[in-house]
């Protein structure tokens, strides 16, 4: 499985930003997808997540339970992450990664840069 994402870049305290994670390999092999984010000198948390499957459920972050909206694509094996009302601590490197039925360790892609100025 490879991950590519891409949306990152520099907005404004209040902004929008869609990341895109595009899979390929075996995209039907996956669990589970998620959206984590590491901000310089902190540790990578989680801030989204969602199953496969009819419907997917999701699961959120508590700083971005209201703000950020994950989704999937599966015709373009792609997953979204919509973010709106983006504040300076959203600033962080996000990485999309993908767990496999019966995977120990996710996937991860390259990460993209979201900047937030204040």
């Amino acid at each position: 499985v490879q991950l590519v994402e891409s949306g990152g870049g520099l907005v404004q305290a209040g902004g929008s930003l869609r990341l895109s994670c595009a899979v390929s390999g075996s995209p039907f092999s996956i669990r589970v997808m998620g959206w984590y984010r590491q901000a310089p000198g902190k540790e990578r948390e989680l801030v989204a997540a969602i199953t496969s499957g009819a419907g997917g459920s999701t699961n959120y972050a508590d700083s971005v339970k209201g703000r950020f909206t994950i989704s999937r694509d599966n015709a373009k094996n792609t997953m979204y992450l919509q973010m709106t009302s983006l504040q300076p601590e959203d600033t962080a490197v996000y990485y999309c990664s993908a767990l496999l039925w019966g995977g120990a360790m996710p996937y991860w892609g390259k990460g993209t840069l979201v900047t937030v100025s204040s």
